[in-house]
């Protein structure tokens, strides 16, 4: 597919720009006014960590563009977030690289302030932990390869359809009576479909297109307008955290360095 078309089409998967950051409550304590109201350090002393002076964040590894290794150092969009966030905490930032499932079930916690790893926000995994507010909009995408003759969910039926487990795209793609693949990440099931280990794959767009986006040889079929929103994973015990992380999200889409990492991993269009 020509790389205009694939901006094109990540920019809808993304739903860039459109993040409602503002309207959300931030917490600080009773007697500083909390983030962001003349508060700033005294909400940054007494925000608890598991290790005092570093900020400890559960990270599956690698998922591109969100996480990954380059240069010996694991960057991406979550990275860019969660360093922001230990900069503003005055905190040095340690990367633990957890399974997803750990992740998403919230067990991870046990070991870390935060979870990022472009985590859908659900109610059932509301039920483990605390989310920030969202920092990115993104909807699933049904991925073939060009003359497959898959062109939407309907041709997909008794296909394999790659999904990478725990995800909400595994749970899309079983309630929509796909005959599934399991992958486990994002990068081994983009593989899977190059090698023929899958006849399309369906996940989030921003993980997928970002793979596949230089590839003329795989196109996006079908859109799935989910409504789906990334957040941070915290513990519930841990509302000055939460509130010190709503806060700098805030700030970055208020100084434009959120859309700065945007245009970093997704393009352009990501800004608009």
């Amino acid at each position: 597919m020509p790389p205009s078309r694939v901006r094109r089409l990540a920019a809808t998967a993304l739903c860039a720009g459109t993040l409602a950051l503002s309207g959300c409550a931030v917490l600080g304590p009773a007697d500083s006014g909390g983030a962001g109201n003349g508060g700033e350090v005294a909400l940054n002393e007494s925000v608890p960590l598991l290790n005092p002076g570093q900020l400890t964040v559960c990270s599956d590894i690698p998922y591109p563009p969100f996480e990954f290794q380059q240069d010996g150092k694991t960057v991406g969009y979550d990275i860019d977030i969660v360093q922001r966030i230990a900069d503003d905490l005055g905190a040095e930032l340690s990367i633990v690289d957890s399974s997803f499932e750990a992740i998403q079930s919230g067990a991870s916690l046990t070991g870390c302030d935060v979870n990022i790893s472009s985590i859908t926000i659900t109610d059932e995994r509301r039920q483990t932990m605390a989310f920030s507010i969202p920092y990115l909009d993104d909807d699933l995408v049904l991925v073939a390869p060009v003359g497959s003759g898959i062109t939407d969910l309907e041709s997909a039926q008794g296909k394999r359809i790659g999904v990478q487990q725990a995800t909400t795209g595994e749970a899309f793609a079983e309630e929509n009576g796909l005959d599934i693949v399991q992958f486990e990440d994002g990068g081994v099931q983009v593989e899977g479909l190059r090698s023929g280990g899958a006849d399309a794959v369906l996940g989030n767009g921003s993980v997928l297109l970002y793979q596949l986006k230089d590839d003329p040889a795989y196109e996006v079929v079908e859109t799935f307008a989910t409504g789906e929103q990334l957040g941070m994973g915290i513990s519930p015990d841990n509302a000055l955290l939460l509130s010190f992380v709503n806060q700098t999200l805030l700030d970055m889409e208020e100084d434009g360095t959120l859309d700065e990492s945007r245009v970093r991993w997704f393009g352009e269009e990501a800004a608009q």
